[in-house]
């Protein structure tokens, strides 16, 4: 599946710079909305299929908080521990850290405190997201099923979704969607508050 999802966005890449108009571009997010909905639609019925699973989750509690808790703290100091080698400001670097994958919304709220900045969250983003894409089969497989969503961060509700249904279980993708969630919900009140200190 790894190698699928590399093909494909090689393939894409390939077809957008050598083929496609650049008229081609006012459709794509219509033709990505439909995607993503249809492949949220059944893993949604895959999750429903499963009737003992919300009793399960009800029975981990708030310990279930602990995922996305893991995960934002661990892209903050990983956006940190980056910014010490490339010898950034820590606010910048744990900034773009805190993004979680949600490369839209954080280069965008910092492109009023630096463009290059914003360059440097859209790409560092986009590159978590698509690593994250191509690791989730390896790392559910030979690490954990919780740590494949980990690399995820907020991208596991819906771009990773998928990818974390097909290759762990049910329980597992109710987790991923609610640290997702949580993760997503974050973004924009962590960054900020990062990016002043």
């Amino acid at each position: 599946m790894s190698l699928k999802i590399l093909l494909s966005i090689f393939a894409g890449i390939g077809l957008g710079y050598f083929f496609l108009p650049s008229n081609f571009l006012q459709y794509t997010d219509i033709v990505i909305d439909i995607g993503l909905c249809l492949l949220l639609f059944f893993v949604g019925i895959d999750i429903g299929r499963q009737k003992d699973i919300f009793s399960n989750i009800k029975t981990m509690g708030f310990k279930i908080l602990l995922v996305p808790f893991g995960i934002i703290v661990g892209g903050i100091l990983g956006g940190i521990f980056g910014g010490i080698v490339l010898s950034m400001p820590l606010s910048e670097a744990g900034a773009i850290g805190s993004g979680l994958g949600w490369y839209t919304l954080s280069s965008m709220m910092v492109v009023g405190y630096s463009t290059e900045l914003s360059a440097l969250a859209f790409l560092s983003n986009v590159i978590r997201e698509v690593i994250a894409l191509i690791l989730v089969p390896f790392v559910a497989k030979h690490i954990g099923y919780i740590e494949s969503i980990s690399i995820c961060g907020a991208t596991a509700m819906d771009t990773a979704l998928p990818v974390i249904s097909k290759f762990t279980d049910s329980q597992t993708t109710i987790i991923a969607f609610i640290s997702g969630l949580i993760s997503t919900i974050s973004v924009p009140i962590i960054l900020p508050i990062i990016l002043r200190f």
